[in-house]
Protein backbone atom coordinates (compact mmCIF):
# COMPACT_ATOMS: atom_id res chain seq x y z
CA UNK A 1 0.00 0.00 0.00
CA UNK A 2 1.06 3.56 -0.78
CA UNK A 3 0.14 6.76 0.86
CA UNK A 4 -2.28 7.68 -2.70
CA UNK A 5 -4.12 4.41 -1.55
CA UNK A 6 -5.19 5.30 1.83
CA UNK A 7 -8.44 7.10 0.04
CA UNK A 8 -9.74 4.12 -1.10
CA UNK A 9 -9.52 2.17 2.56
CA UNK A 10 -12.72 1.93 4.38
CA UNK A 11 -12.06 0.49 7.88
CA UNK A 12 -9.13 2.44 10.50
CA UNK A 13 -8.54 1.48 14.02
CA UNK A 14 -6.85 4.90 15.71
CA UNK A 15 -4.83 5.08 18.52
CA UNK A 16 -4.28 8.37 20.95
CA UNK A 17 -1.54 7.85 23.41
CA UNK A 18 -1.61 9.54 26.82
CA UNK A 19 0.81 12.07 26.86
CA UNK A 20 -1.21 13.72 23.75
CA UNK A 21 -4.60 13.19 25.48
CA UNK A 22 -3.00 14.42 29.05
CA UNK A 23 -1.37 17.47 27.46
CA UNK A 24 2.12 15.59 29.83
CA UNK A 25 0.32 15.25 32.74
CA UNK A 26 -1.91 18.52 33.12
CA UNK A 27 -5.15 17.53 33.15
CA UNK A 28 -7.03 16.03 30.22
CA UNK A 29 -6.85 17.89 26.71
CA UNK A 30 -9.90 18.56 25.82
CA UNK A 31 -9.73 20.93 23.54
CA UNK A 32 -7.22 18.65 21.58
CA UNK A 33 -9.35 15.85 21.72
CA UNK A 34 -11.97 17.78 20.63
CA UNK A 35 -9.72 18.13 17.42
CA UNK A 36 -9.47 14.64 16.64
CA UNK A 37 -13.14 13.79 17.12
CA UNK A 38 -13.54 16.56 14.62
CA UNK A 39 -10.83 14.65 12.08
CA UNK A 40 -12.89 11.25 12.97
CA UNK A 41 -15.77 12.41 12.21
CA UNK A 42 -15.03 14.05 8.80
CA UNK A 43 -13.17 10.65 7.95
CA UNK A 44 -16.75 8.98 8.75
CA UNK A 45 -18.40 11.62 6.31
CA UNK A 46 -16.01 10.18 3.68
CA UNK A 47 -17.51 6.78 4.16
CA UNK A 48 -14.67 5.26 6.71
CA UNK A 49 -15.14 3.38 9.64
CA UNK A 50 -13.37 4.21 12.78
CA UNK A 51 -12.58 2.16 15.93
CA UNK A 52 -10.48 4.46 18.52
CA UNK A 53 -8.12 2.72 20.70
CA UNK A 54 -7.73 5.32 23.65
CA UNK A 55 -4.83 5.59 26.42
CA UNK A 56 -5.69 8.31 29.27
CA UNK A 57 -7.51 6.57 32.15
CA UNK A 58 -4.65 6.42 34.83
CA UNK A 59 -3.13 9.47 33.51
CA UNK A 60 -6.44 11.25 34.01
CA UNK A 61 -7.14 9.79 37.09
CA UNK A 62 -3.66 10.44 38.04
CA UNK A 63 -4.75 14.26 37.35
CA UNK A 64 -8.07 13.92 39.51
CA UNK A 65 -6.51 12.17 42.34
CA UNK A 66 -3.30 15.00 42.61
CA UNK A 67 -1.06 12.44 41.82
CA UNK A 68 2.31 13.48 39.94
CA UNK A 69 4.02 10.12 39.62
CA UNK A 70 2.75 7.28 37.55
CA UNK A 71 2.60 4.71 40.86
CA UNK A 72 3.66 1.65 40.43
CA UNK A 73 1.31 -1.01 43.31
CA UNK A 74 -1.33 -2.56 41.12
CA UNK A 75 -4.25 -1.44 43.36
CA UNK A 76 -3.40 2.03 43.03
CA UNK A 77 -3.12 1.53 39.64
CA UNK A 78 -6.70 -0.02 39.22
CA UNK A 79 -8.48 2.91 41.26
CA UNK A 80 -6.33 5.42 38.94
CA UNK A 81 -8.09 3.75 36.06
CA UNK A 82 -11.10 3.41 37.41
CA UNK A 83 -11.31 7.30 38.58
CA UNK A 84 -9.66 8.52 35.31
CA UNK A 85 -12.35 6.53 32.81
CA UNK A 86 -15.06 8.56 33.97
CA UNK A 87 -13.36 11.17 32.80
CA UNK A 88 -12.06 10.36 29.33
CA UNK A 89 -15.33 8.23 27.99
CA UNK A 90 -17.47 11.89 29.51
CA UNK A 91 -15.03 13.67 26.87
CA UNK A 92 -15.06 11.86 23.98
CA UNK A 93 -19.05 11.49 24.32
CA UNK A 94 -19.71 15.40 24.77
CA UNK A 95 -17.45 15.70 21.85
CA UNK A 96 -18.79 13.17 19.21
CA UNK A 97 -22.29 14.12 20.14
CA UNK A 98 -21.57 17.36 18.37
CA UNK A 99 -21.66 15.66 15.37
CA UNK A 100 -24.51 13.40 16.49
CA UNK A 101 -22.64 10.46 16.56
CA UNK A 102 -22.97 7.33 19.07
CA UNK A 103 -19.69 5.93 21.21
CA UNK A 104 -19.50 2.54 22.79
CA UNK A 105 -16.77 1.94 25.96
CA UNK A 106 -15.53 -1.91 25.21
CA UNK A 107 -12.95 -2.65 28.07
CA UNK A 108 -10.75 -5.82 27.39
CA UNK A 109 -8.00 -7.87 28.70
CA UNK A 110 -5.31 -10.10 26.95
CA UNK A 111 -7.81 -13.17 28.51
CA UNK A 112 -10.71 -12.21 26.87
CA UNK A 113 -8.89 -11.96 23.24
CA UNK A 114 -7.06 -15.52 24.67
CA UNK A 115 -9.95 -17.28 25.08
CA UNK A 116 -11.91 -18.06 21.30
CA UNK A 117 -15.05 -17.61 22.43
CA UNK A 118 -14.80 -14.04 23.99
CA UNK A 119 -12.45 -13.38 21.18
CA UNK A 120 -15.34 -13.73 18.62
CA UNK A 121 -17.93 -12.01 20.46
CA UNK A 122 -15.91 -8.97 20.64
CA UNK A 123 -15.12 -9.45 16.98
CA UNK A 124 -19.08 -9.46 16.49
CA UNK A 125 -19.71 -6.78 18.77
CA UNK A 126 -17.19 -4.33 17.66
CA UNK A 127 -18.92 -5.07 13.32
CA UNK A 128 -22.27 -5.01 14.89
CA UNK A 129 -21.07 -1.32 16.21
CA UNK A 130 -19.76 0.03 13.33
CA UNK A 131 -22.73 -1.49 10.90
CA UNK A 132 -24.83 1.06 13.14
CA UNK A 133 -22.50 3.80 12.49
CA UNK A 134 -21.33 3.92 16.16
CA UNK A 135 -17.63 4.54 17.34
CA UNK A 136 -16.08 1.73 19.36
CA UNK A 137 -13.92 3.37 22.23
CA UNK A 138 -11.28 0.76 23.15
CA UNK A 139 -9.28 0.79 26.36
CA UNK A 140 -7.47 -1.68 28.38
CA UNK A 141 -9.55 -2.60 31.32
CA UNK A 142 -7.21 -1.24 34.15
CA UNK A 143 -9.46 -1.79 36.36
CA UNK A 144 -9.23 -5.48 36.85
CA UNK A 145 -5.84 -5.79 34.96
CA UNK A 146 -3.06 -8.12 36.35
CA UNK A 147 0.40 -8.75 34.79
CA UNK A 148 -0.49 -12.12 33.95
CA UNK A 149 -3.91 -11.10 31.38
CA UNK A 150 -2.21 -8.01 30.24
CA UNK A 151 -1.37 -6.14 26.85
CA UNK A 152 1.49 -4.38 28.06
CA UNK A 153 0.44 -1.34 26.01
CA UNK A 154 -2.52 -0.01 23.99
CA UNK A 155 -0.33 0.29 20.98
CA UNK A 156 -0.27 -3.79 21.11
CA UNK A 157 -3.93 -3.38 22.09
CA UNK A 158 -4.54 -1.39 18.78
CA UNK A 159 -2.57 -3.88 16.68
CA UNK A 160 -4.32 -6.53 17.87
CA UNK A 161 -7.69 -4.86 17.51
CA UNK A 162 -6.30 -3.87 13.18
CA UNK A 163 -6.27 -7.78 13.15
CA UNK A 164 -9.30 -8.40 14.84
CA UNK A 165 -11.42 -6.79 12.51
CA UNK A 166 -9.20 -6.85 9.69
CA UNK A 167 -8.90 -3.09 9.34
CA UNK A 168 -7.01 -1.19 6.27
CA UNK A 169 -5.06 1.27 8.49
CA UNK A 170 -3.57 1.59 12.03
CA UNK A 171 -3.04 5.10 12.86
CA UNK A 172 -0.86 5.57 16.18
CA UNK A 173 -0.77 9.24 17.17
CA UNK A 174 2.22 10.30 19.34
CA UNK A 175 4.09 13.25 20.32
CA UNK A 176 6.68 12.31 17.50
CA UNK A 177 6.50 13.26 14.59
CA UNK A 178 7.24 9.35 13.29
CA UNK A 179 9.82 7.25 13.34
CA UNK A 180 13.46 8.12 13.20
CA UNK A 181 16.44 6.88 12.02
CA UNK A 182 17.91 7.36 15.35
CA UNK A 183 16.75 9.44 18.99
CA UNK A 184 15.95 12.71 17.82
CA UNK A 185 15.59 13.95 21.22
CA UNK A 186 19.29 12.63 21.59
CA UNK A 187 20.68 13.38 18.41
CA UNK A 188 20.02 16.15 16.33
CA UNK A 189 21.04 14.61 12.68
CA UNK A 190 18.38 11.90 12.96
CA UNK A 191 15.99 11.80 9.70
CA UNK A 192 12.46 11.44 9.51
CA UNK A 193 11.80 8.10 7.45
CA UNK A 194 8.90 8.51 5.10
CA UNK A 195 7.79 4.96 4.72
CA UNK A 196 9.26 1.66 5.14
CA UNK A 197 8.45 -2.13 4.46
CA UNK A 198 7.30 -3.50 7.85
CA UNK A 199 9.68 -6.58 7.37
CA UNK A 200 13.04 -4.31 7.30
CA UNK A 201 14.76 -5.75 10.59
CA UNK A 202 16.63 -2.47 11.19
CA UNK A 203 13.74 -0.63 11.96
CA UNK A 204 13.66 -2.13 15.64
CA UNK A 205 17.12 -1.04 16.30
CA UNK A 206 16.14 2.39 14.93
CA UNK A 207 13.33 2.93 17.71
CA UNK A 208 13.58 3.75 21.00
CA UNK A 209 12.29 1.91 23.53
CA UNK A 210 11.79 4.27 26.00
CA UNK A 211 8.23 5.44 27.40
CA UNK A 212 7.51 8.93 28.82
CA UNK A 213 6.07 8.81 32.75
CA UNK A 214 2.77 8.65 31.93
CA UNK A 215 2.68 5.82 29.05
CA UNK A 216 4.30 2.54 29.08
CA UNK A 217 5.48 2.39 25.65
CA UNK A 218 8.15 4.27 23.51
CA UNK A 219 8.83 4.31 19.11
CA UNK A 220 9.76 0.30 19.78
CA UNK A 221 6.61 -0.79 20.70
CA UNK A 222 4.79 1.29 18.29
CA UNK A 223 6.85 -0.56 15.49
CA UNK A 224 6.36 -4.02 17.35
CA UNK A 225 2.74 -3.11 16.96
CA UNK A 226 3.10 -1.93 13.07
CA UNK A 227 4.39 -5.67 12.61
CA UNK A 228 1.47 -7.24 14.72
CA UNK A 229 -0.70 -5.61 12.41
CA UNK A 230 0.48 -6.47 9.46
CA UNK A 231 -0.44 -9.96 9.88
CA UNK A 232 -3.80 -9.07 8.58
CA UNK A 233 -2.58 -6.81 5.68
CA UNK A 234 -3.28 -3.55 7.94
CA UNK A 235 -1.02 -0.80 6.70
CA UNK A 236 0.39 1.23 10.04
CA UNK A 237 0.97 5.39 10.15
CA UNK A 238 3.06 6.70 13.10
CA UNK A 239 2.29 10.17 12.87
CA UNK A 240 2.17 13.25 15.24
CA UNK A 241 -0.97 14.28 17.01
CA UNK A 242 -0.13 17.56 17.26
CA UNK A 243 0.14 18.21 13.90
CA UNK A 244 -2.87 19.85 12.31
CA UNK A 245 -5.26 18.29 10.66
CA UNK A 246 -2.95 15.10 11.08
CA UNK A 247 -5.41 12.49 10.26
CA UNK A 248 -6.54 14.39 7.21
CA UNK A 249 -3.75 14.54 5.73
CA UNK A 250 -2.84 11.50 6.34
CA UNK A 251 -5.99 10.32 4.39
CA UNK A 252 -5.03 12.64 1.60
CA UNK A 253 -1.93 11.06 1.07
CA UNK A 254 -0.16 13.85 2.27
CA UNK A 255 3.76 13.33 3.63
CA UNK A 256 3.14 13.32 6.54
CA UNK A 257 4.50 11.14 9.76
CA UNK A 258 6.20 7.04 8.99
CA UNK A 259 4.51 4.47 6.74
CA UNK A 260 5.02 1.17 7.40
CA UNK A 261 4.06 -0.93 4.87
CA UNK A 262 2.95 -4.43 5.46
CA UNK A 263 4.56 -6.69 3.04
CA UNK A 264 4.41 -10.34 4.94
CA UNK A 265 1.47 -13.11 3.90
CA UNK A 266 -1.03 -11.99 5.76
CA UNK A 267 -2.28 -14.78 8.41
CA UNK A 268 -5.67 -16.87 8.34
CA UNK A 269 -8.59 -15.31 11.10
CA UNK A 270 -7.15 -18.72 13.07
CA UNK A 271 -3.62 -17.85 12.94
CA UNK A 272 -4.30 -14.13 13.83
CA UNK A 273 -6.03 -15.23 16.55
CA UNK A 274 -3.14 -17.37 17.95
CA UNK A 275 -0.55 -15.14 17.16
CA UNK A 276 -2.47 -12.65 19.73
CA UNK A 277 -1.54 -14.67 22.58
CA UNK A 278 0.99 -12.90 24.38
CA UNK A 279 0.96 -14.56 27.47
CA UNK A 280 2.46 -18.28 27.06
CA UNK A 281 2.29 -20.83 30.17
CA UNK A 282 5.20 -22.83 28.49
CA UNK A 283 8.29 -23.27 25.94
CA UNK A 284 9.89 -25.90 23.99
CA UNK A 285 12.88 -26.04 22.52
CA UNK A 286 13.71 -27.86 18.86
CA UNK A 287 16.62 -29.24 17.80
CA UNK A 288 17.53 -27.81 14.01
CA UNK A 289 15.91 -30.71 12.29
CA UNK A 290 11.95 -29.56 13.76
CA UNK A 291 12.77 -25.81 13.33
CA UNK A 292 14.12 -26.38 9.67
CA UNK A 293 10.76 -28.63 8.97
CA UNK A 294 7.85 -25.82 10.59
CA UNK A 295 9.90 -23.11 8.85
CA UNK A 296 9.72 -24.71 5.71
CA UNK A 297 6.71 -26.75 5.61
CA UNK A 298 4.84 -25.55 8.52
CA UNK A 299 3.94 -28.91 9.55
CA UNK A 300 2.74 -30.05 12.67
CA UNK A 301 5.36 -30.43 15.73
CA UNK A 302 6.14 -33.91 16.87
CA UNK A 303 8.01 -34.95 20.10
CA UNK A 304 10.91 -36.15 18.36
CA UNK A 305 12.12 -32.59 17.52
CA UNK A 306 11.86 -31.20 21.20
CA UNK A 307 14.99 -31.07 23.17
CA UNK A 308 13.56 -29.28 26.22
CA UNK A 309 10.63 -27.59 27.72
CA UNK A 310 9.59 -25.21 30.82
CA UNK A 311 6.27 -24.12 32.27
CA UNK A 312 3.65 -26.08 33.81
CA UNK A 313 1.15 -25.92 31.31
CA UNK A 314 -2.08 -27.91 30.83
CA UNK A 315 -2.81 -29.18 27.46
CA UNK A 316 -4.96 -26.58 25.25
CA UNK A 317 -2.79 -23.82 26.51
CA UNK A 318 -0.11 -21.76 24.93
CA UNK A 319 3.62 -22.78 24.20
CA UNK A 320 6.21 -21.35 22.89
CA UNK A 321 8.72 -22.93 20.76
CA UNK A 322 12.34 -21.62 20.20
CA UNK A 323 15.67 -22.86 18.08
CA UNK A 324 18.86 -23.37 19.84
CA UNK A 325 19.76 -19.76 19.85
CA UNK A 326 16.90 -18.71 21.62
CA UNK A 327 14.70 -17.09 18.75
CA UNK A 328 11.32 -18.00 18.63
CA UNK A 329 9.99 -20.16 15.73
CA UNK A 330 6.22 -20.77 16.96
CA UNK A 331 3.68 -20.93 18.91
CA UNK A 332 0.75 -22.82 19.59
CA UNK A 333 -2.04 -24.73 21.67
CA UNK A 334 -0.20 -28.03 23.26
CA UNK A 335 -1.87 -31.57 23.06
CA UNK A 336 -0.43 -32.65 26.29
CA UNK A 337 0.11 -31.29 29.73
CA UNK A 338 3.97 -30.56 30.36
CA UNK A 339 4.11 -33.88 33.38
CA UNK A 340 3.06 -35.72 29.75
CA UNK A 341 5.53 -34.08 27.59
CA UNK A 342 8.03 -34.12 29.67
CA UNK A 343 8.16 -38.20 28.65
CA UNK A 344 8.10 -37.80 25.49
CA UNK A 345 10.74 -35.56 24.80
CA UNK A 346 12.49 -36.89 21.60
CA UNK A 347 10.38 -39.85 20.77
CA UNK A 348 8.58 -40.50 17.97
CA UNK A 349 5.18 -40.27 17.69
CA UNK A 350 4.49 -44.30 17.59
CA UNK A 351 5.96 -44.33 21.17
CA UNK A 352 3.42 -42.08 22.68
CA UNK A 353 0.68 -45.03 23.44
CA UNK A 354 3.19 -47.35 24.78
CA UNK A 355 4.95 -44.71 26.90
CA UNK A 356 1.52 -42.92 28.16
CA UNK A 357 -0.55 -45.82 27.81
CA UNK A 358 -3.18 -43.70 25.71
CA UNK A 359 -2.76 -41.16 22.44
CA UNK A 360 -4.53 -37.94 22.33
CA UNK A 361 -2.72 -36.78 18.87
CA UNK A 362 0.34 -37.71 16.88
CA UNK A 363 2.02 -34.23 17.21
CA UNK A 364 2.76 -31.74 20.50
CA UNK A 365 1.35 -29.16 18.30
CA UNK A 366 -1.01 -29.49 14.96
CA UNK A 367 -0.32 -27.26 12.50
CA UNK A 368 -3.51 -25.85 12.81
CA UNK A 369 -3.43 -24.85 15.89
CA UNK A 370 0.28 -23.45 15.43
CA UNK A 371 1.25 -19.71 13.80
CA UNK A 372 5.14 -19.32 13.01
CA UNK A 373 6.88 -15.99 14.38
CA UNK A 374 7.15 -13.05 12.34
CA UNK A 375 10.93 -13.75 11.69
CA UNK A 376 10.37 -17.37 10.93
CA UNK A 377 7.22 -16.86 8.39
CA UNK A 378 9.60 -13.58 6.79
CA UNK A 379 12.23 -16.74 5.95
CA UNK A 380 9.91 -18.89 4.89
Amino acid sequence: MNRSELKQTKRWVIKIGSALLTDDGKGLNVEALGRWVSQMAMLKARGIEVVLVSSGSIAEGMTRLGWAVRPTALNELQAAAAVGQMGLIQAYESQFSVFDLHTAQILITHDDLSNRKRYLNVKSTIQTLLKHDVVPIINENDTVVTDEICFGDNDTLAALTANLISAEVLVILTDQNGLYTDNPRENPDATLIDEVLVSCREIENMASAEGGHLGKGGMYTKVMAAKRAARSGTATLIASGNEENILLKLLNGEVAGTLLIPDLEPLTARQQWLAGHLQAKGTFVLDDGAVEVLKRSGRSLLPVGVVSQRGDFSRGEMVVCYDGNGQEVARGLVNYAASETIKLLGKSSDQIEPILGYIVEESLIHCDNMVLSMESANNK
